[in-house]
């Protein structure tokens, strides 16, 4: 396996080494393109497009479309670039997903006779307070009329094919690890990490140089918790210039099985509340009826959970033990496990997304509609408006703000100001925050004259380990519940074992001395790839080990460790999971 991701990042990095170095055609006159010029800078290769995008995900991709068909409209010629640190388009998304189609009935309006692998309509929308043994009916306070049961891997692969249909380069398997600045501080485009280096900082036979991709505008859309936003976020202060609040996250774990014909139900759509988490945790699951016989089922838990003996991952396992849900399992298979967070700090939380140079999009901005669940259709949609935005300042010299001007006039920014609410409603528990929500549903209807703020950040809400009492989970069984090695093959993770670490611990010595005797070592269950551990050292003290090939790039780590002292940055491209039907 590490071969042929090596052999696929070679033969993309062939691509890129050669793509468009003919001379640049001619374009509109108040937009010299720059094509895809090539050159040497610092001793690496560097690259030149009009506009540079990081991350292949649904509003990446969805910028690059409509920047082409822009171009097309006017008849000018921007060069559109689309790196993507998984190994293939769709490799590193996961998503539920009960997909609303609005930004895609805006952007491609005929999808629908394009063969889009949007298939299965919502056939019944249900919605279940669970408690240990039963599954009690509530009215849904969701509608599913008119959305699809999808995989989004599936749907931005779909969407990939036509972004380079429109001539967009997309090269999958080059991480962006990178940002680069002009002389003013204005960036200019993004590198991908060297690879071939050994964890000893050597070069090993396979080393390639990373390439610098320089943009005259650059997106930014890495999705939730992006390495490259997040500073761009934290030195532009881009969060305190919009809506100043801190973002709150949750992990989503999902599984994607085969059951039995006569179990499945397709377009059947299912969201519970309740048990097994606790009444001072957020979140919920998911039951998905796909095509083909395919249940897509996971569980959301916030990211603000106090217990640290709480473990997301043996939740889950947890809850597919539920009557009415192990019912559904029972006589199917596994097929594939992932795991990723999400952002949920929605309206409250949503950072100013222009900075020198470029902009930030979709999910790394954070516009997820909480009380919907979906945040693929707001996601293309900024990744829309932040391509008209560009394609004026590009050919008409406008500015950027326009991207941000914009985005306050949307549906989007209408969606999310009605739905500020429901999120920071349950920081007072679980049942005050259902009459919250209920009170903003059916009385207020998003129009409450009130805003309510998020508690703390998700590390600081951790409480220390002496108030709670350690969770004893019960064994997997190997048939509906699994271990994590079983589940991690199931996720096609791989890394490179012999690279730099991409999981770096800012003070070495904050897991021996205070995660572990403080708060009982909480990395060891928050992750749901088990890359933490503690185990004995030659003397017999305990040491904190990072299991790095393991990391499914989900980010919790980044954002749950108590003192937030590991940095997630990206490993070589290529590695991590590889996801087809998530």
């Amino acid at each position: 396996m590490h071969r042929a991701i090596r052999a696929a990042a070679a033969a993309a990095g062939r691509a890129l080494s050669s793509a468009r170095a003919a001379p640049p055609s001619p374009c509109a006159p108040r937009a010299p393109c720059w094509g895809a010029a090539r050159w040497l800078c610092s001793g690496r290769e560097a690259l030149s497009y009009d506009v540079v995008i990081v991350g292949a995900g649904p509003a990446g991709l969805a910028a690059a479309i409509r920047l082409k068909q822009l171009c097309r409209a006017a008849d000018a010629d921007l060069s559109v670039c689309v790196l993507e640190k998984g190994s293939e388009v769709g490799a590193h998304v996961l998503s539920g997903n009960v997909f609303e189609p609005r930004a895609l009935d805006e952007l491609i309006p005929k999808w629908r006779q394009e063969d889009a692998p949007i298939r299965v309509p919502v056939s019944s929308d249900k919605f279940w307070l669970l408690t240990k043994n039963r599954a009690w009916t509530l009215p849904s306070p969701f509608d599913n009329k008119g959305n699809y049961v999808i995989s989004l891997s599936q749907l931005v692969r779909w969407m990939a094919t036509k972004a380079e249909e429109l001539g967009v380069e997309v090269y999958p398997g080059f991480a962006a690890s990178e940002i680069l600045y002009d002389e003013n501080q204005i960036v200019t485009g993004v590198a991908t990490n060297d690879v071939g280096i050994a964890k000893d900082g050597t070069k090993r036979e396979t080393f390639q140089p990373g390439v610098e991709l320089r943009g005259r505008i650059t997106l930014l859309a890495e999705g939730c918790r992006g390495s490259l936003s997040e500073k761009i976020i934290r030195n532009h202060k881009l969060r305190e210039r919009g809506q100043g609040q801190h973002q709150t996250y949750a992990l989503g774990i999902k599984e994607v099985w085969e059951i039995e014909e006569g179990k499945h139900e397709p377009g059947s759509v299912i969201h519970t509340v309740g048990w097994p988490l606790d009444k001072k945790t957020y979140g919920g699951s998911f039951l998905y009826h796909l095509d083909d016989r395919q249940l897509a089922i996971g569980l959301v838990v916030a990211l603000n959970y106090r217990n640290p003996f709480l473990s997301p991952y043996d939740e889950f396992q947890k809850f597919k033990q539920h009557p009415a849900v192990r019912k559904l399992l029972e006589g199917g298979t596994a097929v594939q496990y992932g795991a990723r967070t999400l952002n949920e700090g929605g309206f409250q939380s949503i950072p100013y997304p222009v900075f020198p140079g470029g902009a930030i999009i979709g999910c790394s901005a954070g516009f997820l509609n909480v009380p919907k669940i979906k945040g693929t259709h707001t996601a293309m949609k900024s990744g829309m408006l932040a391509a008209e935005a560009t394609f004026k300042a590009l050919i008409e010299g406008s500015s950027m703000e326009l991207y941000w001007e914009n985005l306050k006039k949307s549906w989007i920014w209408e969606e999310l100001h009605k739905a500020r609410n429901y999120r920071p409603a349950f920081e007072y528990g679980f049942f005050p925050g259902m009459g919250l929500s209920a009170l903003e549903r059916y009385i207020f209807k998003g129009k409450s004259p009130y805003t309510l703020k998020h508690g703390k950040p998700d590390h600081e809400a951790t409480d220390v380990a002496n108030l709670h009492t350690p969770i004893q989970y019960p064994k997997p069984d190997g048939q509906i519940t699994f271990d994590v090695p079983t589940s991690l093959y199931r996720s096609n993770t791989n890394h490179e074992h012999d690279q730099p670490p991409h999981l770096h611990l800012r003070d070495p010595m904050i897991p021996e001395r205070v995660n572990l005797p403080v708060y009982a070592g909480p990395e060891s269950r928050y992750c749901p790839a088990r890359v933490y551990e503690y185990v004995s050292d030659e003397k017999g003290d305990p040491k904190l080990q990072i299991n790095a090939q393991n990391c499914l790039h989900c980010k919790a780590c980044d954002i749950k460790d108590p003192k937030q002292n590991i940095e997630w940055t990206v490993p070589e491209g290529g590695g991590g999971p590889g996801y087809t039907v998530m």
